[in-house]
């Protein structure tokens, strides 16, 4: 198989690294890797924040839900869907823009988070491992200030990188769900019953189907972080209809 696609394959989420700094030529090429994403007119609309204090990371570790491993990472990189940088660019030029709106919000999330991508595929080509962390999208508030994050800014994605240790390179990768419920041709198809479970059965072998879902809206859409995650994300929104 072609390495580039065998990576894809093979890439799982890696909260776990050993001591092996990440080098300054390497991080880079992270950097480069990102530059190279396709972004909506090339307007590159994103900044990327390398966290290198260990102040920060200790506080990000607390505010992205708790978890101790983002403190630990080598490399963390949080990317901004930053609407600042044109907004102010076209005043610059003496243009009066629109507010980015709901538009700014959702275009730039989308490109900031292929450039994101671009960088896990990378540090993958150089043998490290990454893992997203959505929940940089809580406490708005504290974010913005520890980032100083001006009005028309939203950190759509943040990244741990590292070498993976021995457990975390052997740590089987979670089951995919088949590719027929994932692609539909030419128009959407709903999923209804028997096909529902059908999708779900590799997942559901060993809990069965009711009380694995039932876990999952309690640890993924009912929990205290999605609930806190809904409010910042509407407060960053309300930021950028002013």
């Amino acid at each position: 198989m072609n390495p580039v696609i065998q990576n894809l394959y093979d890439r799982k989420s890696i909260r776990a690294y050993t001591d092996r700094p990440v080098s300054a030529e390497d991080k880079a090429i992270l950097f480069e890797a990102a530059m190279q994403a396709p972004t909506g007119g090339n307007q590159q609309g994103f900044t990327i924040i390398d966290v290198t204090d260990q102040a920060i990371k200790d506080q990000l570790a607390e505010l992205c839900d708790h978890q101790p491993f983002i403190a630990t990472a080598p490399v963390v990189l949080v990317f901004i869907a930053d609407s600042q940088k044109w907004n102010d660019a076209y005043r610059e030029a003496g243009i009066t823009p629109d507010k980015p709106g709901l538009l700014g919000i959702v275009s730039g999330v989308s490109n900031t988070c292929i450039v994101a991508q671009n960088v896990v595929v990378a540090a993958d080509a150089l043998g490290m491992g990454s893992c997203y962390i959505g929940d940089i999208l809580e406490n708005c508030e504290k974010i913005r200030e520890l980032f100083k994050l001006p009005q028309y800014c939203l950190p759509a994605a943040m990244l741990c990188i590292g070498y993976p240790t021995e457990q975390q390179k052997a740590r089987k990768k979670p089951v995919r769900f088949p590719r027929e419920y994932m692609v539909c041709e030419n128009q959407y198809k709903a999923l209804i019953g028997a096909d529902i479970r059908d999708m779900f059965q590799e997942r559901t072998a060993s809990k069965g189907f009711d009380e694995y879902l039932k876990s999952m809206f309690d640890r993924k859409t009912n929990a205290d972080f999605a609930k806190e995650m809904a409010r910042s994300v509407q407060v960053y929104l309300d930021y950028f209809q002013k």
